[in-house]
């Protein structure tokens, strides 16, 4: 560690807690800064190189470099990576591209296993009659942020991959801890083993984005995912045993802010400071929220 720098922000967030944000290649701050074993839970979503601006990093490679590069993050999280942890990696494909997920899971899939598959859906529309009248629609239903497609060959795309890596696959999940109370009451009953109204989420996860007002402020970063998806990641794969959370490429941060609600180590990687200093802010205005960590204890 000699020679290198500190962190960009390191935040308290409550006793022998911290959010740690680093302005470096992950590549290189994995090993250094995690080391072998460390992240009980890796959550991240890397570029998808489908020309996005971002500010400091280009995102048209060649296809055969961008998905090397992949490799080689996807065995640096493997180094780094607790012999029971769960790596979650978001990926979205495009109408042009569907493969790109996939094409990124089976490089990653050659450091680690791939055990489960989740769809975070960002927008679904139901028809009041397959909701039941138990719900009490009263007219069908369209939610969640909806992008439109300028074509008449494509869909729009409501929805990316969350791939659950791990090093063997079998790596138990409280599945319980995100779950949701039976619609049919009388199930809670007929499932043998049920014990309770709740049963496990799926792999299907609609999680929206907030509404944005203003890009600047709101989401000041052309790729990002809501809190609630790390969020949801962490207590699935189970929060009590979640020393530390890392996040390769930490972009704004919501992985972080994430960490804060939780009350788990974070460690976070971007090369962008600006997008870091974001998170920071965010970060602390999280803790600020849930009044965790007074401001006098990190000396400000």
């Amino acid at each position: 560690m000699t020679g290198r720098a500190g962190p960009v922000a390191r935040i308290p967030i409550g006793p022998g807690r911290a959010v740690v944000l680093y302005g470096e290649d992950a590549l290189e701050g994995l090993p250094a800064r995690v080391g072998p074993g460390g992240a009980d839970v890796v959550v991240t979503s890397p570029p998808y190189n489908r020309g996005v601006p971002y500010a400091t990093y280009s995102d048209r490679r060649p296809r055969g470099e961008y998905l090397a590069w992949i490799g080689e993050t996807g065995r640096a999280v493997a180094g780094v990576l607790a012999p029971r942890g769960s790596f979650f990696l978001n990926v979205g494909g495009s109408p042009k591209d569907p493969w790109l997920p996939w094409d990124v899971a089976r490089e990653v899939g050659r450091s680690l296993v791939l055990q489960n598959v989740i769809h975070w859906v960002k927008s679904i529309a139901i028809a009041r009659k397959a909701a039941g009248r138990s719900v009490g629609l009263a007219h069908d239903l369209a939610v969640g942020h909806y992008k439109p497609v300028v074509s008449d060959r494509y869909l729009h795309g409501a929805h990316e991959y969350v791939f659950h890596f791990s090093h063997d696959g079998t790596v138990p999940l409280d599945r319980l801890a995100i779950g949701v109370p039976y619609q049919d009451k009388s199930n809670v009953r007929r499932w043998k083993g049920a014990g309770q109204d709740l049963r496990c989420r799926g792999n299907t996860w609609f999680l929206p984005y907030p509404t944005i007002r203003v890009r600047a402020t709101d989401r000041p970063h052309p790729a990002t995912f809501p809190p609630e998806l790390p969020e949801w990641c962490v207590r699935l794969h189970g929060a009590a045993r979640t020393r530390r959370l890392v996040d390769p490429f930490v972009g704004i941060g919501s992985s972080a802010v994430a960490a804060v609600r939780l009350g788990v180590d974070f460690v976070g990687f971007d090369i962008d400071r600006e997008y870091l200093a974001v998170a920071a802010t965010r970060v602390r205005a999280e803790r600020a929220r849930l009044r965790k960590v007074p401001e006098r204890e990190e000396g400000r």
